[in-house]
């Protein structure tokens, strides 16, 4: 599409994060007029969204972002913001309103797109499917909801003057694919989707809708990745017109690439990968590798660079990652597991035979009945912090040893007088962090920091 589509246009754009404060200089960099506004007053706006003043761009600040759609003749909403009915007002009036995401495509050159959505292992899977574009041969910018926004990157006057990638890979999460009115990434993949952010979607059903709007605009010339045994999700895959690849256990037959106990198998060509060196563990990750090698499929991947890829790729913080063995007990830190769906992999995918949990947080108001059944499966006992621990004791009822703590060490104390050597303590929360931390990452660094302190004997 052209990049002067937003030229002498009265663009809004709501929510000045990271990615609304990338599109609003993008938009004004092709000569829009821009009006960025956010609900939080202007002293607690990052620097970067303060500095917006100095560059023209009209910052609209600790007010009601409704008072500024009537300027509007381009909204650009960041996905942190929902909908309200202001805006659903405005553009049912006809006034287009897009997410950061729509807005980057729009302006990206003639290069291929991945796109990777699911309620759990976009992060890993993004990663993964970056350094294998690298290691084959590619330069891919890797960003979206991992990373820097692609408005940061793309060209424009003041900014990046060309686009040096020859392949973009995208996080994208159910939020950044709420208004995607004509994006088509080349490959799409929905890994999974389990019961998340029901306090901002009506139900389960609109959430899923939100990530399969990834495939809408696919053609037969493109690929949609999805696992094999998903239902919901090969229904959105169908929404549009790609091929279907699907990715799954070795037991379905239709799964293109596939895992069993040895080995993630290629079998277009009939190439395994030893998973005995594969550092990441898990069947949840062997599905992440799985999908990884079904977004490269076209490129036909040396099969020693990618088995190379594989040894060497040790995942990402603060996702499953062993950070000490204590006493016989091994600690495990998946503060990342923000949703039941990632916990429940998280415990069912551990080599350990029994689990004590350490999990609590900000409620996203999903059921825990799924939780529950893996802690009567795999646990040893739970230990249980923050806002959503009485929900989550009162759907464990007796399934395991549930107890409490006020704080991440005590935590730590607790898990670890309930563990048994050969067992694992792990920490997945199941829920967001922000009752208790700064973010995900605090939070991880804070279980890592108590396991630090516990007696080495």
């Amino acid at each position: 599409m052209s990049n002067t589509f937003v030229k002498d246009q009265q663009v809004v754009v709501i929510g000045l994060g990271k990615s609304g404060v990338a599109a609003a200089r993008l938009c004004a960099r092709h000569g829009a007029r821009v009006i960025g506004t956010d609900a939080a007053p202007l002293e607690r706006l990052s620097a970067d969204a303060r500095a917006l003043q100095s560059e023209g761009i009209e910052v609209v600040a600790g007010r009601d972002p409704a008072e500024q759609l009537g300027r509007a003749s381009l909204v650009v909403i960041s996905p942190g913001v929902p909908s309200f009915a202001a805006l659903d007002a405005a553009e049912k009036s006809g006034i287009p309103v897009i997410g950061e995401i729509e807005l980057a495509a729009r302006f990206l050159p003639d290069v291929p797109v991945i796109a990777i959505t699911g309620s759990n292992g976009k992060s890993t899977t993004v990663t993964l499917v970056g350094e294998l574009l690298a290691a084959l041969g590619a330069k891919p910018f890797v960003g979206g909801n991992l990373g820097d926004p692609p408005c940061a990157v793309v060209p424009q006057p003041g900014g990046p003057e060309r686009f040096d990638y020859n392949a973009v890979v995208l996080e994208i999460s159910s939020f950044q694919a709420e208004r995607i009115p004509t994006f088509r990434p080349r490959r799409a993949a929905l890994l999974n989707v389990s019961p998340n952010h029901l306090d901002r979607y009506a139900g389960f059903d609109e959430y899923v809708a939100a990530k399969g709007n990834l495939f809408v605009h696919q053609t037969k010339d493109d690929a949609a990745v999805v696992p094999a045994d998903d239902l919901r999700c090969l229904a959105q895959a169908r929404r549009g017109g790609a091929q279907i690849l699907p990715f799954g256990n070795d037991a379905h037959a239709d799964a293109v690439f596939a895992f069993d106990k040895e080995s993630i198998i290629d079998r277009r060509r009939g190439i395994r990968y030893p998973r005995s060196r594969i550092r990441i563990p898990g069947d949840h990750n062997a599905l992440n590798i799985c999908a990884s090698l079904a977004l490269l499929d076209d490129r036909a991947p040396d099969p020693e660079i990618v088995g190379g890829v594989l040894e060497r790729f040790e995942g990402l913080p603060h996702r499953i990652v062993l950070v000490a063995k204590v006493a016989g007990v091994s600690y495990y830190d998946d503060s990342k597991g923000t949703n039941v769906g990632a916990t429940v992999a998280a415990v069912r995918g551990l080599a350990e035979s029994r689990v004590v949990l350490i999990a609590g947080g900000r409620d996203k108001l999903g059921s825990y009945d799924p939780l529950v059944a893996a802690l009567r499966d795999r646990g040893r006992g739970a230990v249980l912090i923050g806002e959503a621990a009485d929900r989550i004791a009162d759907a464990i009822g007796g399934a395991v040893a549930v107890e409490r703590a006020s704080s991440m060490e005590e935590a730590v104390e607790s898990a670890a007088r309930l563990a048994q050597p050969g067992d694992a303590v792990l920490l997945s929360p199941a829920c967001s962090s922000f009752d208790m931390f700064r973010d995900y990452k605090h939070r991880g660094d804070a279980f890592v920091d108590a396991v630090a302190k516990l007696p080495q004997s």
